[in-house]
């Protein structure tokens, strides 16, 4: 199990690290000007709400998943193992982290944290490791609940988290693809056109997009947007405005936290 952490991490480090230089070199949109005077800084906040959820992870999320693991009902039927059990519980995991999503943007008391994704100005593959770490403890026990009751095994949540990481820092990048290859990939994935409109800076295109891996749980379940990615696309939360670190750490705690929130 240590060696499949391992590899999972160096895996996902060289995955970020690959197109954090690739869509510097082939960005797909510019900087906007209000991040382009410090883009630094951006990238500093960004790293800095990543590196607590680093420290997080093995202390606390690692932990819970795997005692929620090891304690997960034992109800699955005998076919529901080897490959084919992984491929059902890769569909499933990403099935309930749709709806978490989804979620996260109804539910004021989860958006608070989830706004703090949001809040950035543009996207690239830092965006990616971008969330408030009370939002990483809560997810962690909505997923610890999850697999005690659906028996996911450990090695599923592992192999899922990979997958999930690897797509993430995708779909958050500013890469530029040929519009073609992009087309193809968005019938089953969730690429950078689908889900930088969920970061439109227009509430009604926040509250949409919310798959994470495949692309078809929106069209399934009717969240896919009609806008099309632009260029010049505002990225972050209507009526809300980047902070600083202290000011995004504090965030949910604060009055106004569920600004722009759905209904």
């Amino acid at each position: 199990m240590r060696d499949l952490l391992a590899y999972k991490g160096l895996l996902v480090i060289l995955w970020f690290a690959a197109l954090f230089l690739a869509e510097r070199i082939w960005p797909a949109a510019p900087l906007p000007g209000i991040v382009a005077r410090a883009p630094f800084l951006r990238l500093a906040r960004n790293l800095a709400l990543a590196a607590i959820n680093f420290v997080l992870s093995p202390l606390v999320v690692l932990p819970l998943t795997a005692l929620a693991a090891g304690h997960a009902l034992a109800w699955r039927p005998g076919w529901w193992r080897g490959a084919p059990g992984l491929a059902l519980d890769l569909l499933f995991l990403d099935f309930l982290i749709y709806w978490w999503h989804r979620a996260n943007h109804r539910w004021p008391f989860l958006w608070r944290f989830h706004l703090v994704h949001h809040l950035d100005r543009t996207l690239d593959s830092t965006t990616a490791l971008r969330f408030h770490f009370g939002e990483v403890l809560i997810s962690a026990g909505a997923r610890a609940g999850a697999i005690l009751l659906l028996g996911f095994p450990f090695v599923s949540i592992l192999v899922f988290e990979t997958l999930l990481l690897v797509a993430t820092v995708f779909h958050h990048s500013n890469l530029r693809l040929a519009p073609r290859l992009e087309a193809g990939l968005a019938r089953l994935i969730i690429t950078p056109s689908i889900h930088w409109v969920h970061h439109h800076r227009r509430r009604v295109d926040t509250d949409s997009n919310y798959g994470t891996v495949f692309s078809f749980w929106d069209r399934l379940f009717a969240s896919r947007s009609r806008t099309r990615r632009a260029l010049e696309m505002e990225i972050g939360v209507e009526g809300a405005e980047e902070l600083q670190l202290p000011g995004l750490l504090l965030r949910p705690v604060q009055a106004g936290g569920n600004v722009a929130t759905s209904p």
